[in-house]
């Protein structure tokens, strides 16, 4: 659309009241941070046009005028998706009194598996370049903007299978991700199935797998000799229909999803994972639920600085929220090995193991420690007469 023309951005505001007057809470704006274009439509350099488009010329006003026309009559959420936005993006289309968006989602932290541009070239996640990225976007937006936190979403592989363990721990390696994610500063998102820890799908037939962009890449690399297997292996950490499986509500007959063949197969493992057992004390999904009564107990984690500790361990991933009045340590072991670690000091506030070794942190095993800081003690009064 060519949203230089105000007659297209007062058609998509009457479309966006038409939503609000039926009591929608709000907009996921897909690939908002493209919707002003270069008026020149210059070539972009190897091909490359997003310079031209990426976080445009009149982005701002754009939505500063979007807020103003529809979005400040109505009680509203608003998430920008924004591929190419960096910190500073985001503090500007964050900013309140900016009056753009609440809060945006960032795709750096998910392109860190690969090895170049191509999300298809994979390789191992280096622990430290997520916590780098992740300090990054909590002290950037810290007292400027908003962070959307999010693992998992309708585009990405499930994270207990890419970042965790899906075999040996998965329940520990979702908990520990899930602690992860829940204790930083920003609004979480819990995609379906996350909270019970679905994992991604390996169908053998490729006629099973229904995304484009799959079956694309598929077509592609074949013509260019690549085996079978090896494609196969991208597809399996990578596709995007890892997470357009159907929800794993039981262990019956299509897990529950529909009485009718669903339009994907379901992910043959749902006979163990689903959903009938989240009432169990020590079930992903009740792990989850103490992460949301935490978030709302706590100001700490709504308001608290982020310090990263542990910065150079390849294996833990160590981090503090810090008000004037409390503090978190949240201590997550991101591989299946022992690792060494001290205990912080503190109160056990959440772990997904049930008993506590002193010394080490077990395999995918996360620990909260919080404390009350110390009240500030009045100076000495020095008696002058």
């Amino acid at each position: 659309m060519n949203w230089e023309n105000p007659e297209v951005r007062q058609e998509v505001y009457s479309l966006m009241r038409w939503w609000l007057d039926k009591g929608v809470d709000g907009f996921r704006m897909d690939v908002i941070n493209m919707i002003s274009k270069h008026p020149e439509f210059p070539d972009g350099a190897e091909g490359d046009g997003s310079p031209h488009f990426l976080n445009g010329p009149k982005i701002h006003e754009y939505l500063r005028e979007m807020n103003r026309e529809v979005l400040s009559d109505y009680m509203t959420l608003t998430v920008g998706e924004t591929p190419g936005a960096a910190p500073e993006h985001a503090a500007v289309y964050t900013r309140p009194e900016n009056r753009e968006l609440d809060m945006i989602f960032t795709f750096e932290h998910m392109n860190l598996d690969q090895s170049s541009g191509e999300k298809w070239d994979l390789k191992p996640l280096a622990l430290s370049d997520l916590k780098a990225n992740i300090e990054k976007w909590q002290r950037g937006l810290h007292g400027v903007g908003w962070n959307s936190l999010y693992w998992n979403n309708h585009d990405q592989p499930r994270i207990v299978s890419r970042f965790g363990d899906d075999r040996t721990y998965r329940k520990e390696s979702a908990k520990m991700l899930a602690a992860c994610l829940h204790f930083l500063q920003g609004t979480p998102y819990i995609y379906q199935g996350e909270e019970l820890g679905m994992t991604n799908v390996r169908f053998e037939d490729l006629a099973d797998y229904k995304d484009i962009e799959t079956l694309n890449m598929y077509s592609e690399k074949a013509a260019a000799g690549v085996p079978h297997e090896a494609i196969m292996a991208k597809i399996y950490a990578k596709g995007r229909d890892n997470a357009r499986t159907p929800m794993q509500w039981t262990s019956g007959p299509n897990a529950g999803f529909s009485e009718s063949e669903p339009w994907i197969p379901v992910n043959p493992n749902y006979t163990d994972v689903n959903a009938e057992d989240r009432g169990a004390p020590d079930s992903i999904f009740s792990f989850y639920q103490k992460l949301i009564r935490l978030r709302k107990e706590l100001d700490v984690i709504t308001d608290g600085d982020f310090t990263l500790l542990l910065r150079d361990h390849p294996a833990l991933f160590v981090y503090r929220r810090k008000t004037a009045r409390e503090q978190l340590i949240v201590c997550c072991n991101f591989s299946a090995e022992r690792q060494e670690m001290e205990r912080p000091d503190g109160e056990r506030l959440l772990g997904n193991y049930g008993t506590i070794e002193p010394h080490c942190l077990r395999p995918y095993e996360t620990v909260v420690y919080y404390r009350e800081n110390p009240k500030p003690t009045a100076g000495k009064q020095i008696n002058t007469h």
